[in-house]
């Protein structure tokens, strides 16, 4: 799933589709499932570019570049330590203030993870004089960790874990927050749900990981049945098609 979401280039082409053409589809689910009265749609670079024209094809709301994205500086969700991570934010994007002054902005991204970078980007908007900063997030809460190549680390580092979506967007000083629902994230992808790893939205994955629940287990025990074993080569195939 979060290949998708973020981390996929745009130009490249999974399973015969284009992750910019789901991306777009995934802003246009998130603009129906969270409609919110606004001047402009500003996404956050690069990772929100392709869903902020989504969300801007099915509200009618323009895309406006209210922020620029130093390249140089690495991305700050797998910086090792907290301090860096809020001094790379800060360095990383720096507002257009004609663009975002008195405007009420609907700021699109693909994730939250730790809720450092967004917050400050909510920041640098209101600073630069926005006047309401919306936040869409175009994939459900990430809550656990990713076993298969993904950068993240533990359960108590991110920012949905024992927080309601009202809790989330007061600490990230947003007016209001929308995550992309499951189904919704289904529908753009347009995958069955069997076939996408949803281990860090679910905490249910497609291979054994002990510690974790392992997707088709509990219907097997719910009968009465031993779980399934898995050998090490059908573990290593379904996890190279997760």
């Amino acid at each position: 799933m979060f290949e998708w979401v973020y981390f996929a280039r745009p130009d490249s082409v999974l399973d015969g589709r284009l992750v910019y053409d789901a991306r777009v589809k995934i802003g246009q689910q998130l603009a129906r499932e969270h409609p919110v009265e606004a001047d402009i749609v500003v996404p956050v670079p690069e990772s929100g570019r392709a869903q902020a024209q989504g969300f801007s094809q099915a509200s009618g709301l323009p895309v406006v570049e209210g922020l620029i994205k130093n390249r140089y500086i690495e991305r700050t969700f797998i910086m090792p330590e907290q301090a860096d991570r809020e001094v790379g934010v800060l360095l990383k994007l720096n507002p257009i203030k004609s663009a975002v002054k008195n405007k009420r902005i609907v700021l699109i991204d693909d994730s939250i993870v730790r809720g450092t970078t967004i917050k400050k980007i909510v920041k640098i908007l209101r600073e630069a004089g926005a006047a309401e900063v919306h936040l869409r997030i175009g994939c459900p809460p990430i809550k656990a960790p990713c076993y298969l190549g993904i950068d993240m680390k533990t359960r108590d580092e991110f920012i949905a874990n024992n927080r309601t979506v009202e809790e989330v967007s007061k600490f990230v000083g947003a007016d209001s927050l929308g995550y992309l629902s499951m189904t919704g994230l289904v529908r753009a992808l347009s995958h069955p749900k069997e076939d996408i790893c949803f281990g860090c939205l679910t905490s249910v994955y497609p291979v054994e990981i002990p510690g974790e629940k392992f997707r088709g287990v509990e219907k097997l025990e719910r009968f009465g049945m031993p779980p399934k074993k898995v050998d090490s080569k059908e573990t290593r195939v379904r996890a190279r098609t997760a």
